[in-house]
Order: structure tokens, then sequence, then C-alpha cells
């Protein structure tokens, strides 16, 4: 890629594609049918990192768009996780009893071909307006049992730093809300958005957390490793979610290495996702059973700090569980057979059990 291709505006359409470099003429032709459905955006960071074509380039694939996406299979869904059956306002879910997601906006720096409300993100009129943040608030506000409220969306961190700031500040009015945690590809996708004014608004009286979207230890240059220095020198504690994705990350040395360097740099490794059954996402799938055997691999060749927990979001609303593998096997609830790291199998009395 050329210094002049870098330093382009974010790719928002398949001709600004093909003037980076990074599909053919054939090859936009074949996507016309993905981008009338899913948004594509990629900013002049992430540009940077995929300077050319290449299906083997981890992060050219989860931002480039695909003919694969084209391919619908049975059990995908518009709304893979629910949200719209646990929405209470709009941009308000509220699934588990002490918190809520609130999605403020739906447009992100970069769009991910496996995004879960790819349906959604990209569309302004999903973004809320003063009025819909205000019903938003005061539903937040009448609910004493909301501990904690997750910004999403879309990427909260496109806000302005004016915007986030009054925002956070309503947020952290509101006595029973006692903390705030950011869901965000920011960091990542433009780490030129982590600046004073963005560090300045997220210094409010709740607790703050921010997780981080990252897949592959590629993404993490020197300016995202910056990025994370200064939300942590800011005092803001980092986490990282992962989705499990086929030809991306499905190796235990792979995601050896992402979360080592993650944990290094002082961001805990807190889920890896199983893929969402969002359309056109097949592509990236990996099986449960091979997410579980790569968490076997990872567990005992990792300190206990890199380990994420690998969840699953149930289909229709239900909410995440860890699906990980099992260690523990009882006939009768007081004997059991334990399986350390290495595969081998020893028995364990439960003494307490026998009272």
């Amino acid at each position: 890629m050329t210094q002049n291709r870098r330093a382009v505006s974010a790719i928002k359409n398949l001709t600004e594609l093909e003037a980076a470099g990074l599909a053919s003429a054939d090859e936009v032709c074949g996507l016309t049918g993905v981008v009338e459905n899913f948004n594509m955006r990629i900013t002049p960071h992430v540009q940077s990192l995929i300077k050319v074509p290449d299906v083997s380039n981890p992060i050219y694939v989860q931002y480039v768009p695909s003919k694969l996406e084209l391919n619908k299979t049975q059990g995908e869904l518009v709304d893979p996780i629910g949200d719209a059956i646990h929405e209470k306002v709009k941009g308000v879910t509220h699934r588990y009893p002490d918190r809520v997601l609130l999605k403020p906006t739906h447009t992100c720096h970069v769009y991910c071909r496996f995004c879960f409300r790819r349906e959604k993100v990209g569309k302004a009129d999903e973004a809320l307006d003063s009025a819909e943040i205000k019903a938003a608030l005061d539903y937040i506000r009448s609910h004493p049992e909301i501990w904690e409220v997750i910004l999403s969306g879309g990427d909260p961190l496109v806000l302005s730093d004016r915007r986030l700031a009054k925002l956070m500040d309503e947020l952290s009015k509101i006595q029973h809300v006692l903390v705030i945690r950011i869901h965000t590809r920011s960091p990542v996708a433009d780490p030129s958005r982590i600046g004073d004014g963005l560090l300045a608004a997220l210094k409010v009286r709740t607790a703050v957390y921010v997780v981080v979207h990252v897949n592959h230890v590629n993404e993490i240059s020197d300016d995202v490793k910056l990025a994370f220095a200064k939300l942590t020198d800011a005092g803001i504690p980092l986490l990282s979610q992962s989705v499990l994705l086929k030809g991306v990350n499905n190796s235990v040395e792979t995601l050896s290495t992402l979360m080592r360097e993650l944990v290094a740099l002082r961001v805990k490794p807190y889920y890896l996702h199983h893929l969402d059954k969002a359309k056109g996402t097949e592509h990236f799938r990996c099986s449960i059973v091979e997410g579980q055997r790569l968490m076997q691999g990872l567990r005992g060749r990792l300190s206990g700090l890199c380990l994420p927990t690998y969840m699953l979001d149930i289909p229709g609303g239900f909410g995440k569980v860890p699906i990980g593998p099992t260690y523990l096997q009882s006939d009768n609830g007081s004997t059991y057979h334990v399986t350390d790291f290495r595969g081998e199998v020893h028995g364990y009395l439960d003494s307490a059990a026998e009272d």
C-alpha cells in the first residue's frame, strides 16, 4: 500500500475499495449484493495493516466483504441474540436483572463481516435522538435494580467527546448505577480516537471499564498499544472480548499469542465468543467441539490471567452461558473423575457430600 493510499479517508463503498487496491474490478462486481445488505467501512488505520488483498490475512478477512456473505444457511437470524425481545425503550435492552445495554448509536469505525448486529449497524435511523436518549435514561432511573450500564451499539466511542461526556455525566448521576462498561472496537480500528478529550469524558463518579474487541495479535500495532496505555494510565481497567473465527484465530498458537500479548499490555481477556448465527457468517463458523478443544489446549499452557471464558449467546434472547470443556465427572455425586490439563484422569472424593 502506498503512502497516498494510507492517507485516504475510510473506505465506505466498492468504488473506494477498488481504488485502494483491496479488490479487483471483477471482485467488486461480485460484491454488489453484499454491500447492498451489509454496510462496509474500513478505517485508514486498518487499511495500513491490510496493505494488499490477501484472504489468508486475518485482518483482511475480518473487514473486506466477501461473496461468501451471500450464502445463507439454516438457523441464521436477523437478530441472533434476541435484542428486540428484551428492548424496553428504543436503545435499551434489559435482558439480565442487574444490567442493561444502552445503544446510543449503531455507527462503527469499521464494520466487521461477522457482526451479530450487521442488519442494523450503519443505519442512521437506529441512532438515538435527544428525546430517545432521555427516554432511555428515564428507564434506567426508574429501575433501581440496574447496577451496571453497558454502552454498546454500534460503537459508543464514535460519539463526539462532548456527546459522550454528556451521556456519561447523566449516567453517573443515577445513584444506583455503580458501573459503566463500554464495548468498543475503537482502540483497535482507530487508535487516534483515544485522546485527552475522550479520557476526560470517562472520568465520572462510577467505575468505568472498557472492553476492547480484538481477534488477532496482528491487530495490535504500536498505535494500538499506545491507545491501550493511555486508557490504563488514566486508571481505566481494560478487558478484551474476541470472537472465535475460522481462518482468523482458530488455533491454540494464535489464541495463545493474542491472549499473552493482551495481558502484557494490561488488558484482561474476558470472553471468547462462539460465533453468533447472523446471516451470511457461516464461512467464519467453528464447531463448539473445536472451540472446546482449543480452550482445553490453552488450559495449562497459559497463565490463568490469559484465559478468557468461552461463551455462547443462546439464540432467541436467552442470554450467554459458558460452554468450555468439562474436567469433572461423577456417577454418584461424591466420587469424581477429574481430568488435568495433560488429559490424565484422577480420582477425587468430595468428603462434604457424604455428610
